[in-house]
């Protein structure tokens, strides 16, 4: 089944922000974008490379009002030692959720059952709790975090402007479709 159109289902995390240790809801992720992006494990290979790039892309994320939270089975403890002890981690300033109970990951339907761990999973979620769009890849496929923020900016759009849609490498500020019987066939 799938997520898109569906609300965030309820959880409680403990997580690592900043120094410090946090608790994140369901409730969090209302009242702005949000991006949920699922790892398989700290202490891994792809998995720096990703939350790197997104910490790379996070600081044109917030000016588009979308926070960041960067979810692994792991626990938030483990989240700090990662981030004490990697150059690579130290550089995140987003939110690291742990997820040992599996909760979010089950929430999210990205929890691989045999091994205990996430697909790399990516959510966009709108300011009143709603998935817009999900993307999943298998564990050897890093995400671009720089396409992230053009599908944003579209559901952003298609948001304010919900009698349009945004076709395909649609950038912001390029032409957009009124879908109308006008219309079919001609494209």
């Amino acid at each position: 089944m799938s997520l898109i159109g569906t609300e965030v289902k309820p959880f409680k995390a403990q997580a690592y922000h900043n120094g410090k240790f946090v608790e994140v809801t369901e409730e969090a992720l209302k009242g702005k974008w949000s991006v949920v992006l699922f790892y398989p494990a700290d202490f891994t290979f792809v998995c720096p490379t990703e939350l790197e790039d997104l910490q790379n892309q996070y600081a044109t994320l917030k000016e588009l009002g979308v926070e960041v939270y960067s979810v692994s089975t792991d626990t938030h403890f483990t989240h700090k030692a990662w981030h004490d002890s990697s150059e690579t981690i130290k550089k995140i300033t987003y939110i690291m959720i742990g997820d040992p109970s599996h909760t979010l990951s089950r929430n999210f339907e990205v929890l691989i059952e045999e091994n205990g761990l996430a697909d790399r999973g990516t959510f966009i979620i709108d300011p009143d709790g709603i998935v817009q769009a999900v993307e999943i890849n298998a564990g050897g496929i890093g995400r671009d975090a720089s396409t992230l923020v053009n599908k944003i900016k579209a559901a952003q759009y298609i948001r304010k402007n919900p009698n349009e849609v945004c076709p395909a490498k649609w950038q912001e500020g390029a032409a957009t479709l009124k879908p109308s019987l006008d219309l079919v066939g001609k494209i």
